[in-house]
């Protein structure tokens, strides 16, 4: 592996440099110049932002068609393809104002388009700002944006929630690759720090088109941090200290550029104490701590960009089983406590071949989960190699059509290390092949795509048959074709529809087909089943939405039939005083959706109301409620926008979040209440002489509202979520 990363990073591509410019000046609807406006070229991650005179400059670039993007707070993004003949190239820009966010280039759907030209409807997030939202982990953060949701075990471990589905029908995507971290376990968290991540991108539906089995539900796709502009050296440091917890988060990053290398490094420290209910108890073993590195290099010419990334993660949690008992506030955890060692290295390539161009993605995951119960020597070790690839080419582009086709594969091994074992030594082979087009006339887009996977899966024998722990041997393969197609529609300047309908699949897991056993954290002993099926799914979306100046306004609606849905089903027998369930498959049904509106009114330009609605329902062909729905949540955000003297960019929010109680639960399920938290936030930038930083300060669940989500998994044992937490964070830039 390490000798393929080095021969596609030196090899004979990177020798012909090129003497390609483009320079040019960017200006306002008045022919202003523009200071500060960052001028992107994904394709090769080379950046450039304007002087104060409006002008950029960027050297070395492939020839051929590429896309660029400016972008600027206040302004609309211009996002388009150009072409870069040899020699000197000139883009001149007048950029529009816009009084609501900007206009992002959207990387999880291949065409890259700004969400404002894209057919499927995807939610982008800065992660700065779910970090002003007073997030403490980055799931926390992204659980904020409408129709995402997270099962939660305390503060440390959150799994992901799109529209109902989660664990293995949510597929998550970092540095541009799939992350392979066990995430069939109900304890299995995330396993990514928000440090050193840029943005993230939800696809809430299939995207089994672009990204295979493990799709069905939808795709979390986090952007790593942007290299620096070229010829420029950057560094910074943050700091965070939460008052709940008594926490803090650290991190400190630096990086720097050429016109053809690029290099960066970061790292974080997270500790926290265990979590205070609002009454003032700590929820025993709740604590953890956590470490990130986080490095790449890259370079770019006229034939090629690559970058190497590389990012490790240790997360050593408590499990909490005792509620609330010993009161401290050590930050070291406590018996049974996890351990987690995750390495993510990937490779991302791109091969200019005048105005075609091949994208090669290559990913390897290890990843070490060791379980804890009375003492240093684990219980249970399991150790998940995965090596993956992503090859996209892009057709030249004949008319109004572009198009691409591109082939996907996995390979991954599981290993047991100790005497316990959750799962069966196995071995994981996927195989996809792909192809899509997108049309555009007018304000009209049509997009289409067709899709055939396998994925092979055997395992190992182990145990005496019969005995709890023991396995089978296996042998199954999987098969699945599916399409998309997608269309959108401007109504006028305002007005924007997009329908999609897109099918996606997701082959049984390792637990589903093997289990027998008690599932950790539960009372139950689980018994999987060696036939099960792919569950298959067909969903219909439509968003509309209308956009002026001063108002905004979306809703979003969908339906979701999968067939062979599946799920755990008691029995009438006991094994040892549990009860036994079976993993059984039937057919299911998900509907619901989103709705906002962001009103910024003239001439009170400094205020903005946003507000958000979210439901799903969810049930099984036989009429019982599928588990783990998110509660409906109306979420609302009064926000002010103001400078002084010496503090710039400043804001002041109050938020209002109301969930609703969900009476609509599945077997194993409690209904729950309604609640309502209360947040407050404030910051900006600060100047005092020559020193610059930015400092944010923020309020969650001010009131001390007592309750328990519906999707805590401490909810069956009466446990409150967290009480009142006050953040600090400043932030340098050095």
């Amino acid at each position: 592996m390490k000798k393929i990363f080095l021969a596609l990073l030196l090899g004979s591509p990177l020798l012909n440099f090129a003497q390609n410019k483009l320079s040019g000046v960017v200006t306002d609807s008045v022919n202003k110049p523009l200071k500060g406006v960052s001028v992107f070229l994904p394709d090769i991650h080379k950046s450039a932002v304007t002087d104060e005179t409006g002008a950029y400059v960027l050297q070395n670039l492939p020839s051929g068609t590429v896309k660029i993007a400016f972008s600027f707070v206040g302004y609309d993004t211009d996002n388009r393809s150009i072409p870069i003949n040899p020699g000197e190239n000139v883009l001149d820009i007048q950029l529009q104002p816009s009084e609501f966010k900007m206009d992002e280039v959207v990387v999880s759907t291949v065409f890259n388009k700004l969400q404002s030209q894209n057919v499927m409807k995807v939610d982008h997030a800065n992660v700065r700002q779910l970090q002003h939202k007073g997030a403490v982990t980055l799931i926390d953060g992204v659980a904020t944006m409408p129709g995402v949701s997270q099962i939660s075990t305390g503060t440390s471990i959150g799994k992901p929630v799109i529209r109902g589905l989660s664990g293995n029908r949510v597929l998550v995507y970092s540095q541009g690759v799939r992350l392979e971290n066990q995430q069939f376990g109900d304890e299995h968290g995330l396993g990514l720090n928000d440090s050193g991540v840029e943005s993230v991108e939800v696809i809430k539906g299939p995207a089994s088109l672009l990204y295979g089995s493990d799709a069905l539900g939808g795709v979390l796709y986090f952007n790593p941090e942007k290299f620096a502009p070229a010829q420029t050296v950057m560094a910074d440091f943050g700091q965070k200290v939460f008052s709940n917890t008594s926490g803090s988060n650290t991190t400190l990053g630096l990086k720097t550029s050429t016109e053809n290398l690029k290099f960066l490094v970061r790292g974080n420290y997270t500790t926290h104490s265990d979590y205070a209910v609002p009454d003032g108890d700590r929820v025993t073993n709740t604590r953890y701590n956590e470490q990130d590195f986080k490095t790449g290099i890259g370079f770019s010419n006229a034939n090629y960009s690559g970058v190497l990334r590389y990012n490790f993660n240790a997360l050593n949690l408590g499990i909490p089983e005792n509620g609330i008992s010993e009161q401290t506030h050590s930050k070291t955890p406590d018996y049974p406590r996890q351990r987690v060692y995750n390495h993510l290295l990937s490779l991302n390539n791109s091969v200019f071949l005048g105005n075609s161009k091949l994208d090669l993605d290559l990913g390897y995951i290890a990843n070490t989960r060791s379980e804890f119960e009375e003492t240093a020597t684990p219980n249970l070790k399991m150790q998940l190699n995965t090596v993956n690839y992503d090859a996209k080419f892009h057709l030249p582009k004949f008319g109004r059509w572009e198009s691409i086709v591109g082939i996907q594969g996995m390979h991954q091994s599981n290993t047991n290390k100790a005497e316990e074992f959750l799962i069966p030594d196995a071995a994981t082979d996927d195989f996809g092949i792909f192809g899509t087009a997108n049309y555009e006339w007018k304000s009209d887009v049509l997009q289409a795509g067709l899709r055939y996977d396998n994925r092979r899966i055997s395992s190992e024998a182990h145990g005496i048959a019969g005995v709890e722990g023991s396995f089978k041997s296996m042998a199954r393969s999987f098969d699945s074709f599916n399409a998309s197609v997608g269309y959108k529609k401007n109504l006028g300047k305002p007005v924007t529809i997009r329908l999609n309908v897109a099918s996606g699949f997701r082959a049984p897991n390792l637990a589903e087909l093997a289990s027998n056993g008690v599932h950790e954290g539960t009372n139950r002993y689980e018994i999987g089943d060696p036939d099960l099926k792919t569950e298959q799914n067909l969903q219909t979306d439509l968003n509309l939405e209308y956009k002026n100046d001063h108002f905004e306004f979306f809703v979003n609606g969908f339906y979701n039939f999968v067939n062979h849905y599946i799920y755990t089903a008691p029995t009438a027998a006991q094994i040892d005083d549990h009860d036994v369930l079976r993993y059984v498959q039937d057919d299911a049904a998900l509907y619901g959706g989103e709705a906002g509106l962001h009103i910024h009114p003239h001439p009170l330009d400094w205020l903005h109301y946003e507000t958000s609605f979210e439901m799903v329902n969810g049930k099984r062909k036989d009429g019982d409620y599928l588990p783990l729905i998110p509660a409906n949540n109306w979420n609302n955000t009064l926000r002010a926008e103001f400078s002084l003297k010496n503090f710039t960019d400043g804001y002041a929010s109050l938020n209002v979040s109301h969930t609703f109680g969900q009476p609509h639960v599945g077997a194993f399920e409690t209904e729950s209440g309604g609640y309502t938290l209360v947040n407050l936030g404030f910051g900006g930038n600060v100047k005092l002489g020559k020193a610059a930083f930015n400092v944010s300060l923020n309020g969650n669940n001010i009131l001390g509202e007592t309750y328990i989500a519906h999707l805590s998994r401490l909810k069956t044992d009466g446990i409150p979520n967290i009480g009142r937490n006050i953040i600090l964070g400043v932030h340098f830039n050095l």
